[in-house]
């Protein structure tokens, strides 16, 4: 079987103190550069973003894929919690004047998922469910082998769903250790990867609020695969078993839990790829 070629791109992971940007060849990342925010308005960070794709661009670059935390509909971002100063950027407008290429702009989330079906975990796969979970949880949803928006880009918020007297995000991110136990999830990880019984059942906790996130999921996609990204996916080896028990005990469609696969990313800067990817989904 013929090895996939993909074109020479450009991904940037836009964050709320620094903005990374990698050249992207045949689908492995050549070229890396990351600069903090020298200014936080919202000029000072579009010329940073520049800056930093000008620094890995070179001839033959066919596209530039940006990915943002927070709600994307054509091309113009919309106010960033990690970004105050910005609240209407039409960046894709911006950038393509700038650079002159095609430029893709989305939700980090929605990219991730197509990162991990491009370059990953998911390749292969025609629908699946990505989930960022750190200090909070995004999610990015792809049908028939394409990203899923929805009609104003909102499509995979499972983490808004309200759930208990809250939402499912304020029970299924890296706040549950501190809520539940008053501890990190990373000091946790560490203990428990040193065997620490005490700290390995806290994070086999954690798969009971994530099995509702996938049952939702489940239930309003029906992915044949769930990629797990973020920090608190690090743990993953310690609530796995958890997340199966209570699909097994609760989910109603028994025979879709056969078929499906729950996964942890394991693709390095996948962020970078993820962005990439955007260019790939819109060709």
């Amino acid at each position: 079987m013929a090895t996939k070629k993909f074109p020479k791109l450009i991904g940037v992971d836009l964050g709320g103190t620094n903005v990374r940007a990698g050249l992207v060849g045949n689908g492995e990342i050549v070229k890396l550069e990351a600069h903090e925010h020298s200014s936080l308005t919202e000029n000072g960070i579009l010329d940073e973003i520049c800056r930093t794709i000008s620094a890995v661009l070179t001839p033959g670059v066919r596209g530039i894929g940006i990915g943002v935390p927070t709600l994307v509909k054509n091309g113009i971002v919309y106010s960033p919690n990690n970004i105050p100063s910005w609240k209407v950027v039409p960046l894709q407008k911006i950038l393509e004047r700038r650079f002159r290429l095609p430029v893709f702009v989305n939700n980090d989330a929605k990219c991730f998922a197509l990162g991990e079906l491009q370059f990953g975990r998911g390749r292969g796969c025609q629908n699946l469910v990505g989930l960022i979970i750190g200090t909070g949880l995004g999610a990015g949803v792809v049908i028939g082998g394409k990203l899923f928006s929805g009609s104003n880009g909102g499509a995979g918020e499972i983490g808004s769903i309200t759930y208990r007297e809250k939402n499912l995000e304020h029970y299924c991110s890296g706040r549950f250790f501190t809520r539940e136990f008053g501890e990190d999830g990373a000091v946790l990880d560490r203990r428990a990867a040193a065997g620490d019984h005490a700290a390995r059942e806290k994070l086999a906790k954690f798969g009971e609020p994530l099995a509702e996130v996938i049952m939702a999921a489940l239930y309003a996609y029906d992915p044949e695969m769930i990629v797990l990204g973020g920090s608190v996916s690090k743990s993953f080896p310690f609530f796995e078993a958890r997340v199966w028990e209570i699909l097994k005990a609760k989910f109603h469609f028994q025979n879709s839990l056969k078929r499906l696969k729950i996964v942890q990313s394991k693709k390095p800067h996948i962020a970078i790829l993820a962005a990439a990817a955007l260019c790939l989904d819109k060709k």
